[in-house]
């Protein structure tokens, strides 16, 4: 559930830019502020031309990594 969370947030961020939200916005500062702590290490990992390539490449696998694990934990836990 929390790997969800964290990849909703991502999710939300990559949505946010896509959409041009207005950054002065609040909710839009706290999603974007978590989103860049919760992918801090691959969050210029790629190096697209595009800032949209960036964002969805970057925070996308954040996202990915995220669930991935978070569900690979879930079930090894739930077997036992």
């Amino acid at each position: 559930m929390i790997a969800d969370i964290m990849a909703f947030i991502l999710g939300l961020w990559i949505l946010m830019y896509l959409l041009d939200a207005n950054r002065a916005n609040d909710l839009v500062g706290f999603v974007h502020d978590a989103a860049r702590w919760l992918a801090g290490w691959s969050h210029d990992l790629f190096t697209f031309d595009e800032a949209w390539a960036r964002v969805v490449a970057g925070y996308g696998l954040a996202a990915v990594v995220y669930l991935f694990v978070g569900h690979a934990i879930a079930n090894r836990l739930h077997r036992h």
